[in-house]
């Protein structure tokens, strides 16, 4: 079983929903933690929950669809919190509206955040882990990568894209012992599927977030020998 104290952690949409509760497992592990966002108010928040657990935390306000504020908040990170060891791309938004009826606009944000957020935040990582001969990515796709519905395509067409950007680039790198990783969780009560009521969050019935959060730190404490290519989460009985 491998060991992540010590590590870091980089998790992109770490604030709230299952980045926070990403962020706060592995700060019970002894991972210490750096969190981006757009929201600084909700970052500070987060850490503040995070630094409670003995670990070190940090932050950095910025658009993961956004190429060189990407770039430059990465290069923040790097110089005030150290290297990662572990990459979540977390970071997603989601949207509901028939193929005609949703703006072109908000179609592009979905597929820009979503699917360029992880390209923009990977390509400035990986050449770390590439260098040091390990690492761990975990990027989050969805089951509605896997299964298209009305009314979701710009949201199924990004987490589609991940499952397919994921898989090749485990491809190229796992030469390196670098882990790469597509979990795909169905509806899980988060700030986000709340407001889209695409569930009513009941926890007697519905995945929450710290459900995921497990997968999470089960994947990473694997022997390094062995990795989960993808693995979906589901609520039992909902």
């Amino acid at each position: 079983m491998e060991k992540l104290t010590g590590k870091k952690a980089l998790i992109t949409g770490g604030g709230r929903g299952l980045g926070k509760a990403t962020a706060l497992a592995l700060a019970s592990e002894g991972v210490d933690i750096a969190i981006t966002g757009r929201n600084e108010s909700v970052l500070q928040a987060t850490i503040k929950e995070i630094e409670a657990l003995g670990v070190k935390a940090f932050y950095a306000v910025f658009d993961v669809a956004n190429a060189e504020d990407a770039k430059a908040g990465i290069a923040k990170i790097k110089a005030e919190f150290g290297e990662a060891d572990i990459l979540i791309n977390n970071a997603g938004i989601a949207g509901y509206g028939t193929f005609l009826e949703m703006d072109p606009k908000q179609w592009q944000d979905i597929l820009n955040v979503n699917v360029m957020g992880i390209y923009n935040v990977t390509r400035e990582i990986l050449p770390d882990m590439i260098a040091k001969n390990t690492g761990d990515i975990i990027n989050i796709s969805s089951t509605a990568g896997i299964k298209g519905n009305a009314g979701m395509s710009a949201y199924s067409a990004s987490k589609f894209a991940v499952i397919g950007l994921t898989e090749s680039l485990m491809s190229e790198v796992r030469k390196h012992n670098i882990r790469v990783t597509t979990l795909l969780p169905s509806t899980i009560a988060t700030d986000m599927t709340l407001e889209l009521k695409f569930t009513d969050g009941n926890p007697e019935r519905v995945l929450q977030p710290e459900d995921f959060a497990e997968l999470v730190v089960a994947q990473l404490k694997l022997n390094r020998r062995a990795f989960v290519k993808l693995s979906s989460l589901w609520s039992t009985n909902p």
